[in-house]
């Protein structure tokens, strides 16, 4: 119906739109949210210039279409706790998440994480890999490969039969997957990742019904750095280059609790075996293998029927040492461990940033990942999720150069200890009151503590403001003190009758056989359901019931053992065959 223009007039006056009179107004799409992490990537990325001889044309491309935050930092230099602090919106130090050995649900119990939220406004939320610390969280997905039952992120992956290929172990403090090797291996017979990827790219070739919210985590760089050959092929070992922030006399300026966290018994033994260079040959190659991965993501989303409304957001859980400051691994508070890799890109069109953001910003100001909960509800047009503790970023990503009066709090393994990360000041604070500040504008690599140089208070103080008031407690979640259950090797497959009660109860499984194993719940009908793979040397806690057996296999599918459910939490170790 057409009206007179004097009552379109009216009409708009009050903000009433006219051109179909009784239809409801249309509501714009919301965007979709590709959410990529990729785990233990420090700055060894083109667009950051970590390492030279690092290639990754894939992660660098997605920069040169979006936005790279120069100055991001991780909640917690752990995958636990970060991945936690990220997912929950919920920092560290109030939730009190601090390091790998916590379980995430003992402590947040009631805690709605991102996907969860977005599901809950209406998006279809699913994702594949490694996305929270070696469980899926199932309630808080809609869909999930590996399917999100098994609480196992983890797709089928080829590793070698006899281990560890590189670096002997050197006693029983090793983290067994400390090695890397090249394999004669395609892509797809490698799996793992290539596997994510391919799920992936297979929900982005295809129209939704629903906007979607869809994580992707690549497990590479993460230990072991096994990865196809050809990977290893750009990386000569004669040519490798040692870490540009190593230095041999780094640990001399640092107060005793710096120096404690400095040095360890990996550095020194993979020095020992003469595996430096070997090693960071494996991490370049890792690193190569996962942007490839991140590529074939890119790639299906750009040839899909979803590339014009489809926010991608790509990150790393925490940085790596390779030897810098005398250390191997994370766990500390230096910029080469809380640095990562942070990269926006939001297509025109999304209401909170009509015009999307600009190709090959830089944003230097500093940033946490604990603000991509906001940031992303933000940008989907989401209601605000009371208890965010990080600020949205969309401030930053309307402008990069704006005003931004926070800084980047990073917090290490107890209540007490954090490092602070301004534009160009980090301070290091640890709880015994021991500090370490640093001008990283001229000293990048932290060789220089200034803390204890002469009218340095000023940078001091300013940085203190930002210490929380107050740290949770840490809660231990020690498994050591369990009662633990009997093991009944077997060999024919015979196993006694399964009787699940209905009561719940957590088991903690241990894997001891310097293999993977496939971890089975036997139900009350006798049908075997899988927990997933349980790799060697790692500890990870099920839901289970009182009076189930749990069978443990090979990956060639013979049973070699099995264990029966107590009644009250307990700890299970599968011992070495």
């Amino acid at each position: 119906m057409k009206l007179p223009w004097f009552l379109n007039l009216w009409l708009l006056g009050w903000g009433i739109t006219t051109c179909c009179l009784g239809d409801p107004p249309v509501e714009a799409a919301r965007p979709n949210v590709l959410f990529i992490a990729v785990d233990d990537l420090n700055d060894w990325i083109g667009c950051l210039g970590g390492h030279p001889q690092s290639l990754t044309p894939n992660i660098d491309r997605l920069a040169a279409s979006g936005q790279l935050f120069s100055n991001a930092h991780c909640p917690a230099p752990a995958c636990n706790p970060s991945r936690g602090a990220i997912m929950s919106g919920i920092s560290p130090h109030v939730s009190g998440l601090y390091d790998n050995r916590q379980k995430m649900r003992r402590l947040m119990p009631d805690a709605e994480l991102l996907p969860k939220y977005f599901s809950r406004h209406g998006y279809w939320s699913a994702g594949s890999g490694k996305i929270l610390h070696y469980f899926t969280d199932a309630d808080s997905w809609d869909d999930y490969f590996p399917p999100k039952e098994t609480e196992n992120p983890f797709p089928r992956t080829f590793y070698p039969k006899n281990r560890p290929v590189s670096l002997p172990v050197g006693g029983p403090w090793q983290y067994i997957e400390t090695d890397w090797a090249a394999l004669d291996v395609t892509d797809e017979e490698f799996g793992g990742d290539w596997s994510v990827s391919q799920w992936i790219g297979q929900q982005l070739s295809r129209q939704h019904d629903q906007p979607f919210f869809l994580a992707c985590g690549i497990y590479r760089p993460h230990e072991p750095w096994f990865v196809p050959e050809k990977y290893f092929r750009p990386f000569p070992l004669d040519d490798i280059q040692l870490p540009p922030g190593y230095r041999e006399d780094d640990l001399d300026d640092l107060p005793p609790a710096g120096q404690s966290r400095g040095p360890n018994r990996y550095f020194a033994h993979i020095r020992e075996h003469g595996q430096w260079k070997q090693a960071i040959q494996g991490y370049l190659a890792s690193i190569h293998f996962a942007d490839a991965m991140v590529g074939r993501v890119l790639d299906a989303l750009a040839n899909g029927p979803n590339r014009d409304n489809t926010i991608v957001v790509l990150w790393s859980d925490h940085g790596w040492h390779l030897g810098e400051k005398q250390h191997w691994q994370k766990y500390t508070g230096w910029r080469v461990c809380t640095r990562v890799p942070l990269i926006v890109r939001v297509p025109a069109g999304v209401s909170a940033l009509p015009d999307g953001t600009r190709d090959g910003a830089v944003c230097s100001r500093p940033v946490n990942l604990l603000s991509l909960y906001p940031t992303l509800t933000d940008l989907a047009g989401l209601p605000a999720k009371e208890g965010n503790d990080g600020p949205s970023l969309v401030p930053l990503l309307k402008d990069p150069q704006s005003d931004w009066p926070h800084a980047s709090l990073t917090f290490l393994n107890r209540p007490g200890n954090l490092a602070i990360s301004g534009e160009r000041w980090r301070y290091i604070r640890y709880g015994n009151g021991d500090h370490e500040l640093y001008d990283t504008a001229t000293d990048p690599h932290e060789w220089d503590n200034l803390a204890e140089q002469p009218n340095r208070d000023t940078e001091i103080r300013r940085l203190q403001r930002f210490v929380p008031k107050s740290f949770a407690d840490y809660r231990s979640d020690n498994t050591a003190s369990l009662p633990r259950l009997s093991w009944h090797p077997i060999g024919d497959g015979a196993l006694p009758e399964s009787k699940p009660d209905a009561a719940a109860v957590d088991v903690t499984i241990g894997n001891r056989t310097g293999q993977p194993v496939d971890i089975q719940w036997i139900d009350a009908d006798g049908r075997a359901r899988s927990f997933g793979t349980l790799e060697a040397g790692w500890q990870k806690a099920f839901d289970t019931h009182p009076g189930t057996v749990l069978r443990v296999q090979t990956a060639d599918g013979e049973t070699i053992g099995y264990f029966i459910v107590d009644d009250q939490p307990c700890l299970a170790l599968i011992p070495a065959s």
